[in-house]
């Protein structure tokens, strides 16, 4: 089973270099004729099931749309002459005066799976100051969204597969773990059989270069936010002649093996949910789920117990079981916005209704309301398989348990237990960790929230050594929720848009507060 909150979304890929002579990856590289295929830009269609479903976006602020397009890339980039698949991008040109338009910035928002293509319109307002100097552009990688999706279990199967126990407490209960793991990675070997083994950070990362090319950029200015910094660190190692300005926001942890993440964000989590609790208590108004932090997350972890026993009714039929409610507590602790959901997703459930806690767990696993999924756990769990070398065993998870445990009494069984989704997966994995060594880059801004739960503040320091001696810049947002720049953080925003709007690069070591 995958990690059952995502949180290896956001920090678990590892990506292996392709030969260059193979790949013909050289910086000044024409990749044939796709580099000079003319995209045919039109109004973006509503998404599609597998990007999440819904409206087609809302027009532009000042007029104007939003416009789509299918960019052609090689299926196998060791064969760049052979068959294709298509790239679902999406576009709105930049807003300001013509002659002062520096490119295209190009998103990419995390996951890995996550569909740039419905994800860039939701969030669109929060990037109007740069869209004022770039065209804003994002996609949707390969084996997600419209971009070829890995196809594995239908929506029923998916339904079920997300009830599982997650947290095996027996021999039987661990055995059916393994059991449905291998279910869904048969089913995904079986409906997507062609893509999986191209679908590694790398082949995202040569797909960038050649939409470089063909958006007719001379370099890539980018926004890469959670795994998006780690595909953003694999360009830069590949093709750092070729990195203009780029910003990375809720930092992986580039030096990280899958197990060494995974405890990572036990800890982090585990953080995020002491700060919940601590802010809940401190407040003038009474917390009404709990008189202090530790009796918040006493009575967090009874309720966790209670349902593994005796699930409760979520959204109708389904029950909300253990691994459903943690679930979306860990969604509910991405963003402090989110905290008074939990707040009273908690006490309802308290209450033994589990419509709140249920709701935040789909909308983590990519359920929409009609009960149609989009394809975002398929497709993480196919490109971290691709990207991670190691493989984990049952018996190596329960020898694991005790740390696991000690870096996060709640979170920590969950974590250890997601470490065996990649366990039985058709292809191998490249690598136990990306190399994003850039030498000869352009300035890299790399942003830390002290308080991120997904990706760990640390990592941001790891990633800037990594980068190499003069790549990475650090900037420390002491915040909470996953990322920075979105959090409206004015000192983010002014050293982030400083950057990419002006080429002011803040200095190295910067707190904003």
């Amino acid at each position: 089973m995958p990690n059952p909150f995502r949180i290896r979304v956001a920090a678990v890929t590892a990506a292996l270099a392709l030969s260059c002579v193979l790949t013909g990856c050289s910086d000044g590289s024409k990749d044939g004729d796709l580099a000079a295929q003319k995209l045919g830009w039109k109004n973006c269609p509503a998404p599609d099931e597998a990007e999440g479903g819904g409206d087609a976006p809302s027009p532009l602020p000042g007029g104007g749309t939003w416009q789509c397009a299918t960019m052609k890339a090689p299926l196998d980039w060791s064969k760049p002459k052979g068959a294709t698949i298509g790239l679902a991008l999406i576009r709105a040109r930049a807003s300001g005066d013509p002659s002062k338009r520096i490119g295209s910035l190009v998103f990419n928002f995390g996951g890995p799976g996550g569909s740039g293509v419905t994800t860039l319109p939701a969030f669109g307002e929060d990037y109007a100051a740069l869209r004022t100097r770039y065209d804003l552009v994002s996609f949707d990688p390969r084996g997600v969204g419209r971009s070829d999706p890995v196809e594995c279990e239908s929506d029923a199967q998916l339904d079920d597969y997300f009830q599982q126990d997650a947290a095996p407490d027996t021999s039987a209960e661990r055995t059916q773990l393994i059991n449905r793991t291998k279910q869904f990675n048969a089913a995904c070997e079986k409906n997507s059989r062609t893509i999986l083994p191209q679908v590694r950070t790398t082949d995202a990362a040569r797909d960038m270069d050649l939409m470089r090319q063909v958006l007719g950029d001379r370099q890539l200015h980018y926004f890469g936010i959670s795994y998006g910094t780690e595909l953003g660190g694999v360009y830069a190692h590949l093709f750092p002649k070729n990195v203009g300005r780029a910003v990375f926001d809720a930092v992986v942890d580039p030096t990280q093996d899958p197990e060494q993440s995974s405890l990572g964000q036990a800890k982090g989590f585990q953080l995020a949910l002491d700060n919940f609790a601590e802010d809940c208590t401190s407040k003038k108004t009474e917390c009404p789920i709990g008189d202090t932090p530790q009796d918040v997350k006493d009575r967090i972890a009874k309720l966790l117990a209670d349902l593994d026993k005796k699930p409760i009714p979520g959204v109708l039929p389904r029950q909300l079981t253990q691994t459903v409610a943690t679930n979306g507590i860990a969604q509910s602790l991405y963003s402090k916005d989110f905290w008074e959901y939990l707040t009273e997703g908690l006490e309802e459930a308290y209450d033994g209704d589990g419509r709140i806690l249920m709701l935040l767990s789909d909308s983590m696993n990519g359920r929409s309301e009609n009960g149609e999924y989009s394809n975002i756990t398929a497709a993480n769990i196919a490109i971290n398989c691709a990207d991670e070398k190691p493989r984990y065993t049952s018996d190596y998870v329960q020898q694991k348990l005790p740390e696991f445990r000690a870096a996060s009494p709640l979170f920590g069984d969950y974590l250890a237990w997601g470490m065996v989704s990649c366990t039985n997966w058709a292809v191998p994995g490249a690598a136990d960790h990306p190399d994003v060594s850039a030498p000869g880059s352009a300035p890299i801004l790399v942003v830390g929230n002290t308080g991120d739960p997904a990706t760990p503040y640390e990592g941001a320091k790891k990633m800037v050594d990594a980068l190499g001696k003069g790549v990475g810049v650090e900037l420390t947002y002491q915040g909470q929720g996953h990322g920075a720049y979105d959090s409206k953080n004015k000192c983010v925003q002014a050293a982030v848009n400083g950057y990419l709007l002006r080429g002011t690069v803040p200095k190295a070591g910067t707190v904003c507060t």
